[in-house]
């Protein structure tokens, strides 16, 4: 992905000059993309680096106790605002 956007940076400059954008121009819009493409080049080494150690930790260890998930409810039939009760409400 990174050979495709070092592609890009330098031809775009080329197409820019072709249709008339000056030399500054085309200068600008290449220094620009060089430092996106570096940006992104870090970003993914970085994100690759953590995907390796998230890999190396051992599945049996168990998940931490406390948050279970945006899902998961705490009891049978549970639900968050629900005070259950007994009868029927006065709306009914």
């Amino acid at each position: 992905m990174v050979r495709w956007a070092a592609f890009s940076c330098l031809l775009v400059p080329v197409v820019l000059v072709v249709y008339g954008t000056s030399y500054g121009g085309a200068a600008v819009a290449t220094l620009g993309l060089a430092a996106v493409t570096a940006a992104c080049r870090v970003l993914l080494r970085h994100s690759e680096k953590a995907g390796r150690a998230a890999a190396r930790v051992r599945p049996e260890e168990p998940p931490p106790h406390g948050h279970r998930g945006r899902h998961s409810r705490s009891g049978s039939g549970a639900h968050r605002g629900c005070h259950g009760s007994p009868g029927p409400s006065p709306h009914d």
